[in-house]
C-alpha cells in the first residue's frame, strides 16, 4: 500500500514537472498584434468563403475566437480604440476622446500628437514632429519595456496617429510620411533611422506594390458586394447586377491624387505595411531570445478604402481577400523566424466597424451638417445672450464651448451646456445629447448614458455630447461611411488569440476590448498597463 502511495506521488510531481515545462515552453517569446482598421466582426463569416486556409481563416480555425467582442463607449475612432486596445483602458481613464480637442484656456485646438519640441528625421520628408507627450496612460508596449528593457518593442502604421497612439511612450515606432511615401519616425524615439530602413527607402520598395489598375482578384460573382467605384474589368457571366456608383467610374485616378493616395486607398497600403514588417522581424531578429518581443500592427488601409468606397462595396471585399493572402503569407513568414512556433502569439482584432454607407442605390440616407450646426447654435446662443463666438467648434459629435467668453459675460457654464443640449436636439439627425455637467455629477450605469460617460474624460472632452441616430454619419467630402458611434455595427470588432499552444475553439460570451491588454499581459507573464480595467479573459488550452 505504501509503495502504491508513493507511485502515486511520483506520478503526481511528474505531472506538475511535465505541466510546468509545457507552460514554460508556450510562454511567447513574440507577440504580434495586428489591428484590422474598420473591420467589423462578421466580416470573418461573410466573406469566409472566399478566405484562403491560410489567413484569416487559419487564424479563426485553429485560434480562440472571439464572436462578441465590443467596445463600450460611443467614441469609436481610430485613436481612441487604439488607445483601448494598448492601455485596456476606458476613454475616461486613459484620456484619449479623439485625435484633436479644444484647450478651453487658449480656445486652440490641441492635436494628440503634435509635438513642436520634436523634429523629424531623416526621409521624413518634415512630417516627424510628433511624440506621445499628450498620452497619459502606460500602454503594454511601456509596460513589456518597464519589465524587461532588452525586449524589442515595434509599432508600424500608415498614420503617424494610428503608430504613436498604440506604441505609447516606448519601443521603435514607424509610419509612411506623406511626400515621399518613405518609412520614418519623429526624433523623440531615435535620431536616426536605422540603416537599414534607410536602404529600405532608397530602395523605394513600398512604390512597388502600388497597382496602377485595381481588377477584382477573383471572378465577380464570387463577391457577396455589388457596388462598384474604381475596380476595373468587373463582368458577371450570371448576370448578377453590378451597381456603378461613382461619378467617376472605374477611374481610380479620380479618387487619388498621388503615390501616397494609392497606398492608403488600394490594397497596396495592407501589402506595403506587412512587407515592411518582415524586414522589421528578420533585421531585428525578433523573437531570437528568451526576452519576449511585441510588434505592434496598424493596418490603416481598410479604413481608408471603407470610408471612401463603403463597406457594401467591391472594393472592401476584394481588399479583405488581398489582405487575406498577405496576411497568409505573413503568419508563414513568421512562423519560420522562431525556434519553436508555439512560442509566437498573434492578436487580431480592429480598433472599430462601420456604418452603412449613407448613400447606397435608389435609398439615399441624410448626413449631419456638422458646420451648419455650429451656425445654427451659435445664433442661438447669440438671440439669447449677445452676438459672440460662442460656439469653438465641433469634433468628433462633441461641441465646445467658448468658456472665456461665457465667463466674462458673467454667465454660467452649466446652464449654458444645458441649453445647448436641449437646442441640439431639435436638429434631424441628434438621438442624444448630455451635457458635460450632467457627465460630471450623475452616473449612468446602462444604456446610451453609459457609453457616453465612458468615454467622457473632462480635461478634453466637449461641453456636449451628441449620438446620431442609427445610420446617420457627419457629412464629410467623399466619406460614404464611418465610424464613431455606439451602434453595433461600430462597436462589435473581431478578436481572435492565436499560438502558444492555445486550444483552438470558437467562443461566444461577451467580450470588454479592455480585457485585451490585460490578458496579454498575463500570457505574456509581465503586470498589466497601469490604467488596465479590463478583466483577464480565461485563455483555454
Amino acid at each position: 500500500m505504501r509503495r502504491f502511495s508513493l507511485y502515486i506521488l511520483a506520478t503526481i510531481v511528474l505531472l506538475l514537472i511535465s505541466t510546468a515545462y509545457v507552460s514554460a515552453a508556450t510562454k511567447p517569446r513574440l507577440v504580434v498584434n495586428i489591428v484590422v482598421s474598420s473591420m467589423r466582426a462578421d466580416d470573418l463569416e461573410r466573406y469566409a468563403k472566399n478566405f484562403s486556409n491560410t489567413g484569416f481563416r487559419r487564424l479563426t480555425d485553429n485560434g480562440q475566437w472571439f464572436t462578441n467582442a465590443s467596445y463600450d463607449y460611443m467614441q469609436t475612432t481610430t485613436p481612441v480604440s487604439l488607445a483601448t486596445i494598448a492601455t485596456g483602458a476606458m476613454p475616461s481613464t486613459h484620456g484619449v476622446v479623439s485625435d484633436r480637442w479644444f484647450d478651453y484656456v487658449t480656445n486652440n485646438q490641441v492635436n494628440i500628437i503634435d509635438d513642436r519640441k520634436e523634429q523629424s528625421v531623416n526621409y521624413s520628408g518634415g512630417s516627424g514632429s510628433y511624440s506621445p507627450r499628450n498620452l497619459t496612460a502606460q500602454t503594454l508596449a511601456d509596460a513589456m519595456m518597464e519589465y524587461n528593457d532588452k525586449s524589442r518593442v515595434a509599432t508600424i502604421a500608415i498614420e503617424p496617429t494610428s503608430a504613436i497612439v498604440m506604441a505609447g511612450h516606448s519601443g521603435e515606432v514607424y509610419w509612411m510620411e506623406t511626400l515621399q511615401s518613405a518609412w520614418t519616425t519623429s526624433s523623440y524615439y531615435t535620431k536616426d533611422l536605422p540603416q537599414w530602413i534607410t536602404s529600405y527607402n532608397r530602395e523605394l520598395i513600398n512604390f512597388s506594390y502600388i497597382q496602377k489598375r485595381w481588377e477584382p482578384l477573383l471572378p465577380y460573382d464570387n463577391y457577396h458586394n455589388t457596388q462598384v467605384n474604381v475596380i476595373e474589368g468587373i463582368q458577371s457571366k450570371n448576370n448578377k447586377r453590378i451597381d456603378i456608383i461613382s461619378d467617376n467610374s472605374l477611374d481610380i485616378k479620380a479618387h487619388v491624387s498621388d503615390e501616397f493616395d494609392q497606398l492608403c486607398y488600394t490594397p497596396a497600403g495592407n501589402s506595403a505595411t506587412l512587407a515592411f514588417a518582415k524586414q522589421l522581424i528578420a533585421k531585428s531578429e525578433m523573437g531570437q531570445d528568451d526576452v519576449a518581443d511585441i510588434l505592434n500592427i496598424v493596418l490603416d488601409t481598410p479604413r481608408y478604402i471603407s470610408h471612401r468606397y463603403g463597406p457594401e462595396s467591391v472594393e472592401y471585399e476584394d481588399m479583405l481577400y488581398r489582405l487575406d493572402r498577405d496576411l497568409g503569407d505573413f503568419i508563414t513568414f513568421l512562423m519560420a523566424q522562431v525556434r519553436d512556433p508555439q512560442q509566437v502569439l498573434i492578436t487580431l482584432t480592429s480598433d472599430h466597424g462601420t456604418s452603412p454607407s449613407y448613400n447606397p442605390p435608389g435609398k439615399e440616407r441624410e448626413r449631419f451638417n456638422v458646420r451648419q450646426a455650429e451656425v445654427i447654435t451659435n445664433a442661438y446662443i447669440g438671440s439669447k445672450h449677445g452676438n459672440g463666438e460662442w460656439i469653438l467648434g465641433i469634433i468628433d459629435r462633441a461641441i465646445y464651448l467658448n468658456h472665456n467668453l461665457i465667463e466674462s459675460k458673467g454667465l454660467s457654464l452649466a446652464d449654458m451646456q444645458y441649453d445647448v443640449a436641449t437646442f441640439i436636439m431639435q436638429l434631424r439627425g441628434v438621438s442624444h445629447a448630455i451635457s458635460s455637467e450632467a457627465m460630471r455629477n450623475s452616473y449612468f450605469g446602462a444604456g446610451y448614458g453609459r457609453k457616453i460617460q465612458n468615454g467622457f474624460y473632462p480635461r478634453r472632452s466637449g461641453d456636449v455630447m451628441i449620438n446620431l441616430m442609427p445610420g446617420w454619419i457627419a457629412e464629410q467630402d467623399k466619406i460614404r461611411s464611418s465610424s464613431g458611434s455606439m451602434y453595433r455595427y461600430d462597436t462589435n470588432v473581431p478578436l481572435i488569440i492565436f499560438g502558444g499552444g492555445i486550444k483552438a475553439m470558437r467562443r461566444e460570451e461577451s467580450v470588454d476590448m479592455t480585457s485585451l491588454a490585460t490578458t496579454q499581459a498575463a500570457l505574456i507573464g509581465i503586470t498589466a498597463p497601469t490604467a488596465a480595467e479590463g478583466e483577464e479573459l480565461t485563455i483555454l488550452y
